[in-house]
Formats: structure tokens, sequence, C-alpha cells
């Protein structure tokens, strides 16, 4: 996390990374408001004095504010024209399953919360997600959403367009009707934070769908987009089939987040995803990937790449080393217990390997916490055995409480094309609650191999399991140092000083004022 530091010159201050990097942010008040906007960052020649000069020009009247000249750029529409979309909106027929939320006076009163709502921002977010934002399992597009926010954007999530083929199975028919029951409006979910559903065929392996869903979807966002006064937005994506969508939209610069190779998971078409990512790589300016094997594979296709692995949120997992209530589920079950937390399914989880060692090891209680085939709905299901507990998805908030009352954590994860590209989400978060962390090798962990213990067999993970619950572990110091720099916070900071490098914002200085 930057920690905020005073300068010499009033009402300048600076904003350090853990790294070292400074960003120089002015405050001061305009018709009685007070106002803290970004100057500029060092290694771009910014420096205090310069920055107190804009500052002093910005009282003075002589320079716009940031928030006036994103304004200027992007006037909003005037009130005739609203109510004039408004009631093209209403008088279209668009579906009023709930009259009074969806009456005109109600859907008025939400667009003006959302235009109220909205605070100082550096620029606006257009993120194309591969989940709802609504799954309980937070990944690295609901956090760098909600981080994105937190820093003051505004952000347009858009949840998963299906890249997996739908099955008959009960979740994805759920999935598929909340859709169709979504409100076409985009709904706040955080301050600076709003989300759209919205509708797209999902079997994206025809060229014929895809064709279809573009322009289709692209109307969608542009709508939302237009409501939400966003202009020109940076897109994020973590879905690779945007490129034709993005290409009828007005946007700032395209960023490619690649968190898995997508290609590799069950019921997802290879070849679309590949030929998806070399045609997002023409007309991205950025790719972010979270392991070195989707690093090497991406700069094949994108001018820049940055390698950046999962993190972990460092001070709300340590909260696990303090005296956390016991949950009333575990209370019954003897120890030592073994966590697992994530996904049930047989792509991302070994349940050969687990139902051996738990067979083996009877002493050990396995604590499952997860949905059971997600991503894979007909997965095959864990190990029936006594020892081998399913406590189903929990809440995000309630995870430290189980890492308090357990001794290890377990990374059970097979060899398959998807792992050797993954970083595990719960790796970090694992090691910020304390937990001694027992996985199979994994490629994209071999840096970290001092801070685990990896296993290579059966055997291994026996061994590694039995070791660490006699006590052996790692070296803490060095644990606590790679959570701290490897924290959503840190890495945030790291991939922001990443885009104002490649999407600088210009800082419009008024005629005859001195930058030297």
């Amino acid at each position: 996390m930057a920690r905020r530091e005073k300068t010499e010159y009033p009402g300048v201050v600076a904003y350090i990374t853990a790294d070292g990097e400074r960003t120089f942010y002015i405050r001061y008040k305009r018709q009685g408001k007070l106002i803290e906007e970004r100057a500029g960052r060092a290694v771009e020649g910014m420096t205090a004095a310069k920055a107190f000069q804009i500052r002093a020009a910005k009282i003075a009247g002589n320079a716009q504010s940031n928030q006036e000249l994103r304004a200027e750029r992007n006037p909003p529409d005037p009130p005739a024209v609203k109510r004039g979309i408004l009631r093209r909106f209403f008088d279209a027929g668009a579906p009023r399953a709930n009259p009074p939320d969806h009456s005109e006076e109600a859907y008025r009163k939400h667009i003006e919360a959302i235009h109220d709502s909205t605070e100082e921002s550096t620029r606006d977010i257009l993120l194309f997600s591969t989940a709802d934002w609504d799954n309980p399992f937070w990944t690295n597009k609901q956090h760098m959403a909600a981080l994105f926010a937190k820093r003051g954007y505004r952000v347009l999530y858009v949840d998963s367009l299906g890249l997996r083929c739908p099955s008959f199975h009960g979740r994805d028919i759920q999935r598929i009707l909340r859709r169709l029951c979504a409100v076409p409006i985009p709904r706040q979910v955080l301050p600076n934070l709003w989300r759209i559903s919205p509708l797209a065929l999902p079997f994206h392996a025809s060229a014929a769908v895809r064709a279809f869903n573009a322009p289709l979807i692209r109307l969608t966002v542009q709508w939302h987009l237009s409501l939400l006064g966003m202009r020109r937005p940076l897109v994020w994506t973590y879905n690779p089939l945007v490129a034709d969508i993005c290409a009828g939209l007005s946007h700032s610069g395209i960023v490619y987040h690649c968190v898995d190779d997508l290609g590799a998971a069950p019921h997802i078409d290879k070849a679309t995803i590949s030929a998806g990512e070399k045609a997002l790589g023409k007309s991205a300016e950025l790719c972010f990937t979270t392991s070195t094997r989707l690093l090497d594979r991406m700069r094949k296709h994108f001018p820049q790449v940055v390698y950046e692995p999962n993190v972990s949120d460092q001070p709300f997992f340590e909260t696990a080393r303090g005296n956390l209530a016991e949950p009333p589920e575990l209370a019954a079950l003897p120890k030592p217990r073994l966590l697992f937390v994530g996904a049930l399914s047989e792509y991302k989880a070994d349940f050969s390997l687990m139902e051996a060692v738990a067979g083996r090891y009877p002493e050990a209680q396995w604590i499952l916490i997860g949905p059971v085939g997600e991503g894979q709905p007909f997965s095959r299901k864990p190990p029936a055995l006594p020892n081998v507990h399913i406590f189903g998805a929990r809440a995000y908030g309630r995870l430290p409480y189980f890492m308090a009352h357990c001794d290890a954590a377990v990374l059970p994860v097979p060899h398959n094309a998807y792992t050797d590209s993954m970083f595990p989400m719960k790796f970090f978060e694992f090691l910020s609650a304390g937990l001694p962390v027992i996985s199979a090798r994994l490629p994209a962990l071999k840096e970290f191999e001092h801070l685990y213990f990896p296993s290579d067999s059966e055997e291994d993970f026996l061994a590694a399991i039995k070791a660490v619950l006699a006590g052996e572990r790692r070296d803490s110091e060095a644990i606590d140092q790679a959570c701290r720099y490897h924290s959503w916070e840190a890495r945030f900071a790291r991939m922001e000083a990443v885009l104002d490098a490649v999407f600088p914002l210009q800082v419009n200085l008024p005629q005859g004022l001195v930058t030297a």
C-alpha cells in the first residue's frame, strides 16, 4: 500500500509505493469544495515544485481542475436529450416485469443517483469479466474492479459473456434465467462501480454466433456507457474475445489481463480463444499475465507484456493469526485439520491424490470449502471418506475464521494443460493467514518454492503433511516479506504505474507557466 508523505510545499503531497515510486498530488479548494487530484509522477519529471505551480494556477483560476477538463472533453447530455433517451427507452416496450421498480420516475432517479454519486477520478474503466460480479469466489476480476473504484476510477463491470458452452446442469440453467431477467440499466454495486449483464449467445466457437453477438454487445455497452457519461474509457478485459466489440467502441486503449489459459479449461474451444488472443493483440497496447508461461505465450501477440502473479488481501487474511472464533461447523471435528479452499472440480483439484492421501492418513481431517463442479458442471465429486468433509461455498468474509482453526493448507492440484499456467489464488492467502502450504509442484510457483512444501507424488504429499504437522516450517520472515509485496494494494500500485506510463494522462498547464 502506498504511504502518504508531506512535502515542503503547502498543498502538495506525495504517495510512495513499496518500491519507491513517487506520485505527486495537489490539494486546493474551489467553490468551497476540497479537491485532491494527481499532478504527475516523479519518473515522468514531475516534482513537488512543479506540482505547487500547478496548484497555484488552479487556485488562481488560470487552469481547470482535472474534473473540469474531463467534463469539457466529455460534455454531459443536456436534460432534453436525457429525457428523450428515457422516453425512447420506455416507449420501445422495454421489459416491465416489476412496474414499481421499472417506472420512468424510478429509472430517472436511478440515473440521477449515478451521476450524483460519482467521485473525482483519473479515468473511466470498461471491464470485461469472465465471472459474474456476484460469484461467491472473488478472483482478479472483482478485486481489480473494486480496487479501481476505490482509487477513484469509475468502473463499468461487464458480467461474463459465457465463454464456456452451457450445459443442462441446474446451475447453468439458473444463470441463463437470471441473465434473461436482468434489468437493462447499470446497477451500482459499490461507490464508483456499476455492473451490467448483457445478453449474448454462449456458443463462441461459431463464427456466425460471434458475428451476431459483437454488434448486440457493442450496442448494449454503448448504451450503458452513455448513461454513465463514460465517453472514452480504458478497456480492461479478462475476456480475449472482445476485439470485434472494441473495434466499434470509443475508448482510450485496451489492456488484456491474462490470468488463465482459458483455452485449456473444460468446454471452452481452444482454437477460438487462441484466435481471439491473437486478434486482441493487434489492437491492445498492454497485457498483464499471472504466470511466466502465460507471459511467454502473450509476448508473441502483444506489444508490451508485464508479469504480475496472483496476490492476496494480506491485512484481511492476517486476521486469521489472531483469536478468531471457531466456526460452529468445525467444532465437532478433531484436529489436525487440512484446509482446501477453491473450486471442487477435477480439472483444478486432484481427487485421486486427495483420496489416496486421506485414506492412508485417516487421523487428518480434510476441510473442503468451495462449490462442487464450479466451471465443470458434471465433474467427478470429492472422495466420500470419513475424514473428508465438504462444506460447500462460504462467504469470503468467513474464510479467515476457518483458516484460524486449521493446521495446514493443501493444494492437491492435478497436472494438466490448464494448471500448467495457473497461479493458485489461494497461495498467498493461505500464507498471509499464517498457514503452512503443501502443494503439488506447479510451474507458476517455481520462484516461491522456498515458501511452501512442494510435492511431486502421493508419497511426497503425505510426507510433507506429516512433516508440517510435526512442526516443520518455512522461513516466516521471508513469507511475510513476500506477502507484503504480493498484496492487492502493492500490485495495484505497480500496475497503475505501468498504466500511467503506457496511457499517460496529460496535465494541461496554462500558457506561460514555468515547468522547469
